[in-house]
């Protein structure tokens, strides 16, 4: 009957124990997601702003190699992150593709122009910026004219600064709120041991002698608990780069590295805090009110 006894109590503090790892790792997976979110959210904003340009329409009479030599001239720009050259025949392929029919056979002529699409670097795409370089690119007798949608540009680095306020507020709420997690987790772990703290205290035990086998395994289970965490966030960041390789992939080793070490130490700290608290409050308890 002891034996059967035994039996079921081990199986519930495995139980136990097992659970707490979960409910812990899910909740380093959510702070490692956000750890993510922050540690990308400069290159997010650059993907984004280095994707905005415009475009350089270029007049009907000028030459090909005088339009070349603009474009390498173009491409040696502090501000050009690239450019690509569309002529007239490309333009109305893309367009006939667009609107699903040969306009050109309609009209009898191509009326688009040749032209040059420049991209800049992110630094560079904002109003004022682009507005100096246009003064200097309408310098160039093969420019016609510069397009841009100056609205456009104005909204995204709008978007991108209350975007990243955002994100700032949203990662300090989560990291309170995992931290409220964690440490509910591990009190409800060390109540189930309540009465074996208190055993161990009226054979004579010292505090410290009580803390330790409780402090090292908290350690362990934060180990265990950032090891899953890690592997749910390695198959978020493989689906994230199947689609957006330029935000996020395998090769930016010293991000992921950064990610993965502040999980595991989360997850340490945040253990070992919750459960020396815990046990701190039990230690100082008296045997009648461990009932309660």
């Amino acid at each position: 009957m002891k034996k059967r006894e035994n039996s079921i109590t081990r199986r519930k503090l495995r139980s136990s124990y097992a659970s707490s790892i979960i409910s812990i790792s899910l909740v380093l997976f959510l702070l490692g997601l956000v750890g993510l979110l922050l540690l990308n959210a400069q290159r997010l904003s650059t993907h984004l702003l280095e994707n905005l340009g415009f475009s350089i329409v270029l007049k009907e009479e000028a030459k090909e190699v005088d339009i070349i030599r603009l474009q390498k001239n173009l491409d040696t720009k502090a501000y050009v992150k690239s450019t690509n050259y569309i002529t007239k025949e490309e333009a109305a392929r893309e367009t006939s593709e667009e609107l699903g029919e040969d306009f050109i056979e309609f009209l009898g002529y191509n009326p688009l122009p040749a032209s040059i699409v420049v991209k800049f670097y992110a630094e560079y795409a904002n109003t004022d910026s682009i507005a100096s370089i246009e003064k200097e690119l309408q310098r160039f007798d093969e420019v016609e004219e510069v397009m841009y949608q100056e609205s456009l540009i104005q909204l995204v680095n709008e978007n991108v600064r209350k975007i990243s306020l955002i994100i700032l507020a949203f990662s300090g709420l989560m990291f309170f709120i995992a931290i409220a997690l964690v440490n509910n987790t591990i009190r409800m772990s060390v109540y189930a041991r309540r009465f074996i703290i208190n055993t161990m205290q009226l054979v004579g035990a010292t505090r410290g002698f009580i803390r330790k086998p409780f402090l090292l395994r908290s350690a362990g289970q934060g180990i265990y608990a950032a090891i899953i965490a890690i592997l749910l966030l390695v198959g978020v960041i493989y689906l994230i780069q199947q689609e957006f390789m330029e935000v996020i992939s395998f090769e930016d080793i010293d991000i992921l590295g950064v990610l993965f070490l502040l999980v595991i130490f989360l997850g340490i700290v945040l253990n070992w805090i919750s459960t020396f608290f815990a046990i701190n409050k039990y230690l100082r308890m008296k045997s009648d009110d461990l009932y309660y």
